[in-house]
């Protein structure tokens, strides 16, 4: 059983999971949605089965002050489709604060091209908000 974790987005959303042993994360993909959480859906549906994923993590926007953001209601929304059609895996919320920056930072530390960062952006966040839940139970 592996872990998922996801940055849930407008128009794409971060994808990574967990090596078998449960230890490390990796980017796994960037679902091009465009507004649609059926796509997302779909997508996932595919990923849970092939890796057969127990446990879901998903970021929840926050703002640095603590309050709801803008995007709170609406992943919120989302997350709750997700408790709805895959009940069978536990459903974990992270703080996603900072990830977006953290991709960020990674990115241009390893120098990666300006026009493959809008690509790959949701995909390393997602690492990192999958990463913050690893830690967090291994403490």
């Amino acid at each position: 059983m592996r872990i998922l974790g996801i940055d849930y987005g407008d128009a794409r959303t971060g994808i990574a999971i967990t090596d078998a042993l449960n230890i490390t994360a990796q980017g796994l993909e960037t679902i091009h949605n465009e507004g649609s959480d059926k796509v997302i859906l779909r997508r996932l549906d595919e990923i849970i089965e092939k890796y057969e994923v127990d446990i879901i993590v998903i970021g929840k926007p926050i703002n640095m002050d603590g309050t709801p953001s803008k995007r709170t209601e609406k992943t919120e929304q989302f997350i709750h489709k997700i408790k709805c059609k895959y009940n069978k895996c536990k459903i974990e919320i992270i703080d996603e604060r900072l990830t977006t920056v953290a991709a960020h930072k990674t990115m241009n530390f390893l120098d990666i091209n300006k026009n493959k960062k809008k690509n790959i952006v949701d995909t390393i966040s997602a690492v990192y908000i999958l990463e913050t839940y690893l830690n967090k139970i291994k403490n």
